[in-house]
């Protein structure tokens, strides 16, 4: 599941028109490096919860017959099959619509339909992981394939920057989350070790997610409902390998930029 019906506000006027999932990092979507790491984790269908003008979300994963036959006609074959293949023949991608921006929660809601009872996972295309394969998602996988409890994805982060994040309470022998805590204050973080974009949840969550009462603005935070999991032993960690960038900023995205061109580069 990937939520995408922000508005993208800081990278006005670049996303005025234009989703912000679909700003390049070199030559690729952002969204579409999140949507290979889904499937290098074995994921065969991908659930987007869109909002007003996100309809280029769906044209980018979607056929596009016209380019391929422009493209052959010049003899760009190599072109057309990167079109074609974007998406691999076996995955199927649905989208669903989030008509009011009303938090993660909210978000991850909205496609409770589309999931259908199933385990899934939850990817933030704005946290843009690399250099690790298969990736994290894969690394989330096998843990929820062992235990059967959900899975989220932590890094450590410098106390100046831990009331920006949700700060997980880690069990004693590290891997269970006995809570979770959404932007405590530096003074009052239960550890160094913040939840990033990448879940695997149980269905369940969508049962504690519509009895959470509305947090600030309105929004259902998707925090809340994963620390309910945690008091009830239900929640794992697994630490982040590769390197993140924050593309939900404008100098994340350009440092993330800079990173993959550079890597080109000495290839």
């Amino acid at each position: 599941m990937f939520p995408v019906a922000g508005f993208g506000t800081r990278f006005l006027p670049a996303t005025k028109a234009m989703p912000k999932e679909l700003l390049p990092i070199v030559d690729k979507p952002l969204i579409q490096y999140a949507v290979e790491e889904a499937i290098a984790a074995g994921i065969d269908t991908l659930i987007f919860v869109t909002g007003r003008n996100k309809r280029a979300i769906e044209d980018h994963f979607d056929v596009n017959k016209e380019l391929e036959l422009a493209l052959r006609s010049k003899g760009k074959n190599e072109q057309a099959d990167m079109v074609r293949n974007i998406v691999p023949p076996h995955v199927e991608c649905i989208f669903v619509r989030q008509a009011e921006q009303l938090g993660l929660g909210h978000a991850v809601l909205c496609a409770e339909r589309a999931v259908a009872g199933d385990p899934f996972a939850v990817l933030l295309a704005d946290d843009f992981l690399t250099d690790y394969a298969p990736g994290v998602t894969a690394d989330l996988v096998d843990a929820f394939e062992k235990t059967g409890n959900s899975q989220l994805s932590v890094m450590p982060v410098d106390e100046a920057y831990i009331s920006q994040y949700g700060v997980i309470i880690p069990s004693t022998d590290g891997h269970g989350v006995i809570g979770v805590v959404e932007k405590p204050r530096q003074d009052e973080a239960p550890s160094n070790l913040a939840s990033i974009g990448r879940y695997v949840l149980t269905s369940d969550i969508f049962d504690s997610l519509r009895t959470l009462p509305a947090g600030s603005g309105g929004e259902i935070q998707l925090a809340d409902a994963l620390n309910l999991h945690a008091q009830d032993g239900l929640l794992e960690a697994i630490k982040l390998k590769g390197k993140r960038f924050d593309c939900g900023s404008v100098d994340g995205f350009m440092n993330a930029s800079a990173h993959e061109y550079a890597k080109r580069l000495e290839n």
